[in-house]
This record gives structure tokens, sequence and C-alpha cells, in this order.
């Protein structure tokens, strides 16, 4: 097997920070959450500026025990209801370290329907309890394909329980997606952040 040998500059300018590409990950818009609000919506600066655009949902906190949050799409009207067609699946594991589970989530799917897509299950509203994860969306700007989005969310779940759900699916529309809204299924947001980001294109 050959060895390869790295000199010292060979590895600072890979691992010198000023390497690294300007402008990769561009922040267009935060949504602080402070008090109890029903959704949380972005409808602006969603286009052809980028081909991928990724939410990042940091410590959202449910009023409402048990409630999941959930997300959904504009399509050019002024309603959140874009056909979609989904799947999910998740694994869990309690404190207790009694109880574990991993498994697709049929209840969790949507076939072409235009409600909104579930993000966890079951989130707990005691006062250290939260959801936080990210979702992306796919060229939402094209009139060709459907529009991609995949998602992943870590929630304290109601029952003491640390759960993992994997969501993907597409917008099975040829208008542009122009908008994005997070709210819970049940009760308000009580307080988190919500953050857009539009990743370059080169």
């Amino acid at each position: 097997m050959a060895l390869v040998k790295y000199n010292n500059n060979s590895i600072s300018s890979v691992t010198a920070l000023g390497s690294l590409p300007a402008g990769g990950l561009n922040l267009l818009a935060t949504n602080t959450i402070t008090s109890g609000v029903s959704s949380s919506s972005f409808t602006s600066n969603i286009d052809s500026t980028y081909d991928t655009y990724m939410f990042k949902f940091i410590n959202i906190h449910p009023a409402t025990d048990t409630a999941k949050l959930q997300v959904n799409f504009r399509d050019g009207s002024t309603a959140f209801d874009a056909t979609k067609t989904t799947t999910t699946f998740n694994a869990q594991h309690n404190e207790a370290g009694s109880s574990t589970e991993l498994g697709y989530q049929s209840g969790n799917d949507i076939a072409q329907g235009t409600g909104y897509q579930d993000l966890t299950r079951n989130t707990g509203n005691g006062n250290d309890e939260s959801v936080s994860g990210e979702l992306f969306l796919f060229s939402p700007s094209s009139t060709t394909f459907v529009k991609h989005f995949i998602a992943r969310s870590n929630s304290y779940f109601g029952n003491d329980q640390t759960e993992n759900l994997h969501i993907a699916g597409y917008c099975n529309v040829t208008a542009a997606i122009d908008g994005v809204d997070f709210k819970f299924s049940s009760g308000n947001i009580d307080s988190g952040v919500i953050k857009m980001y539009g990743l370059s294109k080169s």
C-alpha cells in the first residue's frame, strides 16, 4: 500500500479558513419568535437566485403538548396548499433506555394531498422541550420539474424520548414555489428561531 506524505504547506492550504469559499451559505431571513404565533412564514426571496434553499429551525417550542411541527408550501396563490407526495421514517429512544424504535411511518405520509406535512411527532411543551432541525427545498422556481424537499428533525418527544424524523417528498406542481410556512398541528409556536439561507450556485 502506497503512503502519502503531506508537508505543512499542503495541509495549511487545505485547512486555512481563508481558503474556504466565500458566500456559499447566504442568510436571507430570520424569524425570531418570542411570544405565541400561529405560524411562521417566509414569503419573499424564494426565487431563481438560488437552486437550493435551506431552513434551520432551532428550539421551536410548542404551546400545546404533543403537537407536531409542520410545513407547507405556497405555489403562486395566497394559500400554503401545494400538492405533495411524501415519505417518512423515524428512530427514537427513551430516557430510561427501555424503549427504542426504527421504522417507516406511513401515518406521516401524504399522497397527492395539499395539507401540512409533519416534521415531528408529538413534541412536548415542557419548559425544556423543543424541536430543532433543517429543511432543504430544491429549485423552487422551476416551472418544468416537481419541487423536491428533504427535512430532518430531532424532537423532545412528549413522553421523554428523543426522536429523529426523516422526511422527503416533492411538491407535484408546475408552478414555482414562492412561500414556506411552519406551524404546529395544534396551538401556537411559543418560541424559537427559524432561519432561511440560499446556497450559492458556485
